[in-house]
């Protein structure tokens, strides 16, 4: 075990792995964008991987999660093939939606993941419902509702919160308080500091956490989890971080201040979580190294793939947009 953040050797390396995957493709995304190789808009989580890792390190495989216009780094975590992303982005139907969601509607509900969305704080009903509907089957599944410090001030986030704790839902709520919602920054849109002060209100626990820390980020929603599957409802966690990019990828970030996003990258979560389990000794030079090149050859594989695959059939436009006659 790890003294300093609980977790064994072989999470702890998962989650590493987990991050670095999402960071190599991440980088990758915002260079095929810029180069117009890929339609519409991207919005990468550069920065913000140890969230995504650390929260889905602590899910069972059959438990859901909801996620953001910024999605592709849950959809990583959760499972989804870098292939099947990659695809998806670039609008091929061999994507994870056979190309008809593009980047902010990544899903695959084989796995949980019931999608990424374009609309601020569309993702509260859906955890929120997920959850009922698991306290209906009687099984022990949890949901996860990912979503922005702006999504908070969404009408859709008090009613869920209040339903789910009304009806002591397994659902956790995960704020990635990244400060900005779009470009405004939170203390201009939002009347208190701590939001996990939220919670107070409807009797929910609330806890605000170092999103940049795996390991709290694990301990925190292992612990909410385990509230949750246990019956006793739902958990708000303020999760501490920053995107290192703009809102999406060519935005101009006049709204931020260049010295403070340099300084801030200084608490870049992957090398604090490298350095943390060299320290310790869960990781050597040769296992990081590893790491690195696995997770750039996987993207590359994914991109090839990508780039060789079929565009949508015309003929299939319509495909799942009506219901069957006699379909239930």
């Amino acid at each position: 075990m790890m003294a300093t953040s609980g977790l064994d050797a072989d999470t702890a390396r998962s989650i590493l792995s987990t991050m670095v995957r999402i960071r190599v493709f991440e980088g990758r995304v915002e260079e095929l964008f810029a180069q117009g190789k890929l339609p519409g808009f991207v919005h990468v989580y550069l920065g913000e991987e140890a969230i995504a890792a650390g929260v889905c390190a602590a899910l069972h495989a059959d438990d859901y999660i909801t996620s953001t216009h910024r999605g592709h780094g849950h959809a990583i975590a959760k499972g989804i093939g870098l292939s099947a992303i990659m695809a998806e982005l670039h609008g091929k139907a061999t994507g994870a939606c056979r190309g008809r969601g593009g980047s902010m509607h990544l899903a695959d509900f084989s796995i949980g993941m019931l999608g990424a969305n374009g609309i601020v704080g569309g993702g509260f009903g859906i955890a929120t419902g997920a959850a009922l509907s698991a306290r209906y089957r009687g099984t022990d599944q949890v949901a996860v509702c990912f979503f922005g410090d702006g999504g908070i001030n969404k009408g859709t986030f008090h009613e869920a919160a209040n339903f789910a704790t009304v009806h002591r839902l397994p659902v956790i709520f995960a704020c990635e308080n990244n400060q900005f919602a779009q470009f405004t920054a939170r203390h201009r849109t939002t009347s208190v500091d701590d939001l996990s002060e939220r919670a107070a209100g409807y009797g929910m626990r609330g806890f605000t956490v170092d999103g940049n820390d795996p390991g709290a980020v694990y301990a925190a929603t292992a612990e909410a989890v385990a509230v949750a599957r246990q019956g006793e409802g739902p958990t708000l966690l303020n999760l501490m971080t920053y995107r290192f990019g703009g809102h999406y990828v060519g935005d101009a970030e006049v709204y931020r201040d260049r010295a403070d996003v340099e300084s801030r990258k200084e608490a870049d979560p992957i090398g604090r979580w490298e350095a943390e389990l060299l320290d310790v000794g869960v990781l050597t030079e040769d296992d990081r190294s590893r790491l690195w090149e696995a997770a750039r050859s996987e993207v590359a594989a994914a991109e090839k793939f990508a780039e060789e695959s079929p565009d949508p059939d015309p003929v299939t436009a319509l495909d799942d947009v009506f219901t069957g006659a006699g379909d239930g």
